[in-house]
């Protein structure tokens, strides 16, 4: 509703103006992130010093698609062989050749949804113009019949949503669209981001979501334990990148995540609930990946009779 966003803006651009990063698990410190920064690089210089920042750049834009078929009891039988394309973590403006692998192959997939999970610029504030053209192409690349919808990260601020929108992207903010077929009905929710600009409108979003096949779009899986006390059946999350640089065997060493950093990567289940973390398409902080490639996914929902 217009009121309940103009509500959330105002207070999305005090948290984003006023420095405030909050996750449902409490404040950020900003001291820890300094650190971090530090040490990413110091790992850059490793890289280039060792001769290998050139792999890693190589392989963050080695886009792969990734196919899941997800099977669910309570799925309407209308939306058996639903197929969603979900985007993330796109940062445009970071890697241009990681976006322009990402449009081409979602161009050649037919979807009936694209869903977009967060972090479209490379900086976590100051301006947004510059990822306006990729997303543009993006847009008009895809063949989705039920169009496109995001949500947004911690690397977004509230001002994307109307420049997103005159693309032809719905934004959900704390709300829940509904998909009918066939006189049947899926719903899908998506929040604010909730690893920096959690508050409980996030929460109480998940909460007013209709009864029936729920779909949670939320940039971290931080809100799992929520999302599935509320009976939502497919939970699809990003933000970790999935480590971006991992072990061997693709184990992330940071995950960027305060609650949850078992759902960083991939498949998951809580409760009765699954939920998927893409690996996304970009890169944050340094150029590079290794043993983490970045990916496009499609999911078919599946009904299970079982």
């Amino acid at each position: 509703m217009p009121g309940d966003r103009e509500s959330w803006r105002r207070r999305r651009v005090a948290m984003e103006t006023g420095g405030e990063r909050s996750g449902p698990g409490g404040r950020h410190g900003r001291y820890r992130w300094q650190l971090l920064k530090r040490l990413l690089a110091l790992f850059g210089l490793g890289l280039r010093l060792l001769g290998l920042f050139e792999r890693g750049r190589r392989n963050a834009i080695d886009i792969r698609l990734r196919r899941l078929e997800l099977r669910f009891p309570g799925l309407p039988p209308a939306f058996d062989g639903f197929r969603l394309l979900q985007l993330t973590d796109l940062h445009v403006d970071a890697l241009p050749e990681a976006m322009e692998a990402a449009r081409r192959i979602a161009a050649e997939q037919e979807a009936d949804l694209c869903v977009l999970t967060g972090d479209y610029r490379f900086r976590v504030s100051g301006p947004h113009a510059q990822i306006l053209p990729g997303l543009r192409a993006l847009r008009d690349s895809l063949r989705t019949a039920e169009g496109v919808v995001a949500v947004l990260g911690n690397h977004d601020s509230a001002a994307m949503v109307e420049d997103f929108e005159a693309l032809g992207i719905r934004v959900l903010v704390n709300e829940t669209m509904s998909l009918a077929r066939a006189g049947e009905t899926i719903h899908l929710t998506g929040t604010d981001d909730v690893h920096y600009y959690f508050t409980a409108a996030a929460c109480e979003a998940l909460a007013a979501a209709p009864p029936g096949f729920k779909i949670a779009l939320i940039h971290s899986a931080e809100l799992a334990d929520v999302a599935a006390e509320q009976g939502f059946a497919l939970y699809l999350a990003g933000h970790t990148h999935a480590g971006q640089v991992c072990l061997p065997g693709g184990r992330p060493i940071l995950t960027h995540m305060s609650r949850f950093r078992r759902y960083a990567a991939g498949l998951w289940r809580h409760g009765a609930m699954q939920g998927y973390t893409s690996s996304g398409v970009g890169v944050s902080a340094l150029p590079v990946r290794f043993n983490c490639p970045g990916e496009v996914v499609l999911i078919t929902l599946r009904r299970d009779s079982a």
